[in-house]
């Protein structure tokens, strides 16, 4: 499954990088996150990092394939 994370407010380098897993792009005033998942533990762990990053998720949503 793709999913698509967006971010509130824009990421620096280091911390994108901390999702290798994730292609990043740069919105107005949003970061979108965007890449496979393979399973629920993987989305749970994710949506877990971006909390530890101190980053807001505005919305997430399944991509089609």
């Amino acid at each position: 499954m793709r999913y698509e994370f967006r971010v509130d407010g824009h990421v620096s380098e280091p911390v994108a990088k901390a999702f290798p897993e994730l292609q990043n792009v740069r919105a107005a005033r949003q970061t979108l996150f965007f890449g496979s998942v393979t399973d629920e533990t993987q989305l749970v762990g994710l949506l877990g990092r971006f909390r530890d990053f101190g980053l807001q998720v505005d919305e997430m949503r399944q991509l089609p394939d």
